[in-house]
């Protein structure tokens, strides 16, 4: 099979090669599935840039991806051959990513991909839909709540706001053009604050009547830290999914602790096997009551990983990347 693959860390020129490789075993609980599209997201590269070490002579990159289930192994249904399926946490501590012809998954890692969505689209379902999906939901139902969602422009918060309103919330997101805000608004945000040009804590605070927040959705915890408890409501939760730079300790304690502020960290990859369940779960339910919007910002060859992941890297584009897989 072509595969994208890597044997050391650094740059995407030095190190990512595609060649033909052996097309991996299935063993007990696995299946093997056809690949058609593959999602790059920002994990990728910076494991490919020493975030993990290697545990194998090569990885090949790509947690996200669609296509074909080809065969199963041990324990596995056979009905499930033939099913076209999204899948998610493929290279996580695992050879086999996305990036090639065929991957090997554990059974559960392989969703039923609805008949309405194309490839393209379930290779954007994986991390992010899922991470959005756990921050909002992870406390319990959001009808009624006000939620500001950083950054409404990036991947996972483009389905954070969808997932909210889905919830029943109000959704205030942040963006730095009037580009990334012609996204948000076509997701569903209520609120738009361009944060180059406003005070966010003002305009939160002047939306809300003074009263705050419920949750924040945060995609850069060391930077927007200090701000957060001016922005929530007593009893508020800023739930963080990534940093852009290690934060600048010390946190501003006693300002948190007079409001009972929640600060909550989540990695979905490693979620408990009933958090995830909970998480596909609301995930099912929410394709087939609404039709989500994808915003696919590029697609690429396989044989032009590189400039895929270059793209992702760079963080100059709205919505997925994603690799087209050629058989």
């Amino acid at each position: 099979m072509l595969a994208g693959f890597y044997s050391k860390f650094g740059s995407a020129r030095e190190v990512l090669q595609v060649e033909e490789i052996q097309i991996p075993q299935l063993t007990k609980g696995q299946v093997l599935v056809r690949l058609f599209n593959s999602g790059v997201n920002p994990s990728d590269y910076k494991m490919r840039l020493g975030s993990r070490p290697l545990t194998a002579t090569f990885q090949v990159p790509g947690s996200d991806g669609s296509g074909i289930i080809e065969a199963v192994g041990e324990g596995v249904l056979k009905e499930r051959i033939g099913q076209r399926v999204w899948l998610f946490n493929a290279a996580y501590h695992r050879q086999y990513g996305t990036s090639a012809q065929f991957t090997i998954v554990e059974d559960w890692m392989a969703q039923l991909l609805p008949e309405n969505l194309s490839y393209a689209q379930g290779a954007c379902l994986g991390i992010p839909v899922m991470t959005a999906y756990r921050c909002l939901f992870s406390d319990g139902p959001i009808q009624g709540k006000t939620i500001y969602i950083v950054g409404g422009a990036g991947v996972v918060a483009h389905y954070a706001i969808q997932l909210a309103k889905w919830g029943g919330a109000k959704v205030i997101t942040s963006v730095s053009s009037e580009e990334k805000a012609v996204a948000a608004r076509a997701a569903g945000a209520d609120e738009i604050i361009n944060y180059r040009q406003q005070n966010v804590v003002d305009q939160i605070l002047q939306i809300t009547n003074q009263v705050g927040v419920d949750r924040i959705i945060e995609v850069d915890f060391g930077t927007n830290i200090k701000n957060c408890h001016q922005i929530l409501k007593a009893g508020g939760v800023s739930v963080m999914y990534a940093f852009v730079s290690q934060p600048d300790l010390p946190i501003p304690i006693m300002n948190l602790m007079i409001k009972n502020i929640t600060l909550k960290f989540t990695l979905v990859y490693s979620i408990s096997d009933q958090e995830r369940e909970e998480v596909l779960l609301g995930i099912s339910q929410w394709l087939n009551q609404t039709k989500p919007v994808f915003n696919i910002a590029q697609q690429f060859a396989l044989t032009d990983i590189v400039l895929a992941h270059e793209l992702v890297e760079s963080g100059k584009k709205i919505g997925h990347v994603l690799l087209d897989i050629a058989h």
